[in-house]
């Protein structure tokens, strides 16, 4: 059993709609009557409590938490059911996290991969962030709609997206600037963990070496803030984003 206390995680999660969640109210102030106004409609259950108790459950709640039953809270999907479900589509985002072990960091890159229009997360069955709390919360509830597939080889998924047209760059300090290079078509992006990198193994698989250019004096960006970079020049050179219509952009 889960509890989430981030009051925007709850909103997201109540609004995916799915049944077996239970609010859990022992105070309510205004921001927390939003809430249970929106489960309502949503006809998610409701049950009060006392604040010993949710303490007992769920410390750091604010007056609520929502239960939610099973180990994982990530919108699961099937790596080979994607790939079918593509069809003639010319463009795709997947991210690949090779150990992001840091649940702070999966979660503010899951958030960017809603943001920059990513169609699929991969992650390792073991030996990466399981959602927790910190998860939905750093992630703004986004977790409850950011398709996830955990695999139990990495090495093989990338196959299947080579296989599917997919071209496979990794981040990594060593490779060539990120806006001298071809993010267009099918795009997989892998974010190495955060002390060791890419895997030896992935590295050997990848099409090509991406990198963010820099001026700090320490040696590299924190994997989520490097992931929010790669992913909005993927998007870029895709051409999905328009300058608003009242800006003028010379060329």
């Amino acid at each position: 059993m889960t509890y989430l206390t981030n009051f925007h995680a709850i909103e997201e999660y109540i609004k995916s709609g799915k049944s077996s969640y239970v609010l859990l109210v022992a105070k309510a102030g205004p921001r927390a009557q939003e809430i249970i106004s929106r489960a309502l409609v949503m006809k998610i259950k409701i049950e009060r409590t006392g604040t010993a108790s949710l303490d007992r459950l769920a410390p750091g709640h604010k007056g609520i938490a929502l239960q939610v039953e099973g180990e994982s809270l990530l919108d699961t999907a099937d790596l080979a059911s994607f790939l079918d479900s593509l069809g003639n589509r010319r463009t795709a985002l997947v991210v690949i996290l090779d150990e992001i072990t840091d649940p702070h960091n999966y979660g503010a890159i899951l958030r960017s991969c809603d943001q920059f229009g990513v169609d699929l997360v991969v992650t390792r069955t073991r030996r990466s962030a399981r959602n927790t709390d910190i998860v939905t919360a750093t992630s703004s509830g986004v977790s409850a709609w950011m398709p996830v597939a955990e695999v139990p080889n990495l090495s093989r998924a990338l196959q299947e997206l080579k296989d599917a047209g997919f071209w496979i760059h990794g981040a990594d300090m060593s490779g060539s600037p990120v806006y001298q290079s071809d993010l267009s078509g099918r795009v997989a992006l892998i974010l190495g963990s955060e002390g060791a990198g890419i895997s030896r193994l992935l590295l050997e698989q990848c099409d090509t070496l991406i990198a963010i250019p820099s001026k700090g004096k320490i040696d590299s960006l924190n994997v989520s803030v490097a992931a929010g970079v790669l992913l909005y020049e993927v998007l870029r050179q895709n051409d999905t984003i328009k300058p608003p219509h009242n800006l003028t952009v010379s060329k």
